[in-house]
């Protein structure tokens, strides 16, 4: 019981059973592979999947050309032409920020404008493509702070000459529809941040309306 209790009392009686501290050094062994298997398999868990482009990219090398076209064929053979069919099984060893949409709508559908030439070391499959990243990023900065400028004075210039009160709740409510879904189509903000950035500007333009400036035709 004390040696339960009390390191010193078991140590010593390990001096008299040499078993007991051998007993004791693989105890200590085994968990420490145990705490390493969690750690590493914690780690392993948050490594994210290949986002799509990248997957498709990939296999269009693997397959040397589109999957299940007529001269398509993989790399590996038998059980192994198959092994990167599931995006779930996969892993990323460096993945970039999710995009928000409006750069994923650009990418599947305007990317001849931002392609170039393929880097030194490059795929050298012809279906493959390169885009420039900071082109599109910059022009989605662009559009993006455009949209916001128009949302944010442009519901101003129209709520300021507008007279009946009526038409200016429905018009509130329209420009706040329109923020909403600019935010939560244009952006990665999860839901909870969309309706408080809704409620913000809904509550600005109130604000505005309800004040002098808001007042037309005085």
């Amino acid at each position: 019981m004390q040696s339960l209790r009390n390191w010193e009392a078991y140590k010593a009686r390990g001096d008299r059973e040499p078993g007991r501290m051998e007993l004791m050094s693989r105890l200590r062994s085994t968990m420490r592979e145990y705490r390493e298997a969690l750690v590493f398999e914690s780690t392993l868990a948050r490594i994210e999947k290949p986002d799509r482009k990248t997957l498709k990219a990939f296999r269009f090398n693997f397959f040397h050309g589109r999957p299940g076209g007529p001269q398509a064929f993989p790399m590996l053979g038998g059980h192994s032409a198959t092994v990167y069919d599931d995006a779930n099984d996969l892993v990323a060893l460096h993945s970039n920020e999710q995009p928000d949409r409006l750069t994923v709508f650009f990418k599947d559908n305007f990317w001849f404008l931002f392609q170039e030439k393929p880097p030194a070391g490059g795929s050298g499959v012809p279906l493959v493509g390169y885009a420039s990243g900071h082109k599109l990023g910059s022009l989605v900065s662009y559009l993006s702070t455009i949209l916001a400028g128009l949302i944010l004075f442009g519901a101003t210039l129209i709520l300021y000459n507008t007279k009946a009160q009526s038409l200016k709740l429905g018009l509130i409510g329209l420009f706040a529809f329109l923020f909403a879904a600019s935010t939560g189509l244009m952006t990665n903000a999860k839901r909870s941040k969309v309706f408080a950035s809704t409620a913000a500007y809904a509550a600005v333009l109130v604000v505005f309306v309800s004040g002098d400036l808001g007042a037309s035709g005085k």
